[in-house]
């Protein structure tokens, strides 16, 4: 494992997660799982999220529609919360998920919103 990478993706994945889950993550992860803890902390989050080129309210855009496309309905929940702590609006999110319903269909769509609806009313943000 890189450490410099690995503390890097670290600070970003609590800075867009939210330190409290990615703790969590971290904390409850065994012989099994915390492989791909270290794996996803170092790879994506020190080394993708932290590349030239995209900002992280962008990256956050992406994510929107990438996991509206993939159905991910647990990991779009922890985007819509890194979303709103990267800047984006609501108004945003919701031009995403409206773009996705014709690229991805309209059940992606309708789950995606359904899904950000509830993180956002959790949040505070409706």
């Amino acid at each position: 494992m890189n450490q410099e990478l690995f503390d890097k993706g670290l600070q970003t994945r609590r800075e867009v997660l939210g330190t409290e889950y990615v703790d969590r993550s971290l904390r409850e992860a065994d012989d099994f799982t915390r492989p791909l803890q270290e794996f996803t902390t170092q790879y994506a989050w020190g080394d993708i999220w932290n590349r030239p080129g995209l900002g992280r309210r962008e990256r956050s855009l992406l994510n929107l529609a990438m996991l509206t496309a993939l159905n991910r309905p647990h990991e779009l929940k922890l985007h819509v919360k890194g979303a709103l702590a990267n800047g984006v609006t609501l108004a945003e999110m919701r031009e995403v998920f409206l773009q996705s319903a014709i690229y991805c269909g309209v059940p992606a769509a309708m789950d995606a919103f359904r899904t950000a609806r509830e993180v956002l009313k959790a949040e505070g943000a409706l």
